[in-house]
C-alpha cells in the first residue's frame, strides 16, 4: 500500500455526496489526511444543507467539473465506451470487480481503487484531465479545488503535465 493511501482514501470521500455518514467522519478525516484539513476545516463548519447544495452546484450541472476521468479524455464520444473497459480491465488485473453504481472512471471510485491496491495507473494515465479539473475548480473558487491540489501533489512526479 502507497504512503499516500490514506490521501487518496480520504479524497475520495471529500469528492463523494456529503451526506449524514461523509459529516460524521471529518474529524476522522482531518487528522487521518492533513493535506485535506483546508477542505475538511470547511466543510465541518458549513451547514449540512448548504454542504451539499454546493456538491450539486459544482459537480452535477454541467460537465465543467466532471468526476469522471474518461470524459476529460474522450468527451461525448463513442471512444469513452472503450476507455470505460480500460478502468474496469485494470480493476479486474487487481483482482477486484468494479460494482459500484457509478461509472468505473468515477474519481471517488479511482482514487478508493489506488488506495487499495497502490496502483497509480489510472490516476497517472489520466493526470492531464485532474489537472484540468483542477484548474477549473480553482478558477470557480471552490473548496474542493483544495482536494485536487493534495491529490495531484501525491502523484508521482514523472506523472506531471
Amino acid at each position: 500500500m502507497p504512503s499516500d493511501a490514506v490521501l487518496y482514501q480520504a479524497a475520495a470521500l471529500c469528492l463523494t455526496y456529503p451526506d449524514d455518514a461523509f459529516r460524521a467522519r471529518l474529524p476522522l478525516l482531518r487528522e487521518a489526511a492533513p493535506q485535506l484539513r483546508e477542505f475538511v476545516d470547511h466543510a465541518a463548519v458549513t451547514p449540512a444543507q448548504d454542504l451539499a447544495a454546493h456538491y450539486v452546484q459544482v459537480f452535477d450541472f454541467k460537465n465543467r467539473h466532471s468526476l469522471y476521468l474518461s470524459w476529460w479524455q474522450d468527451g461525448d464520444t463513442r471512444r469513452r465506451g472503450m476507455s470505460l473497459v480500460r478502468f474496469k480491465d485494470v480493476y479486474r488485473a487487481a483482482g477486484l470487480e468494479f460494482t459500484g453504481e457509478e461509472l468505473p472512471d468515477f474519481l471517488p471510485a479511482v482514487l478508493e481503487f489506488t488506495a487499495r491496491t497502490g496502483d497509480t495507473t489510472l490516476l497517472t494515465e489520466h493526470r492531464e484531465g485532474l489537472e484540468q479539473l483542477r484548474s477549473r475548480l480553482t478558477g470557480f473558487g471552490t473548496p474542493y479545488a483544495s482536494v485536487l491540489d493534495a491529490v495531484c501533489a501525491a502523484l508521482p512526479i514523472g506523472a506531471r503535465s
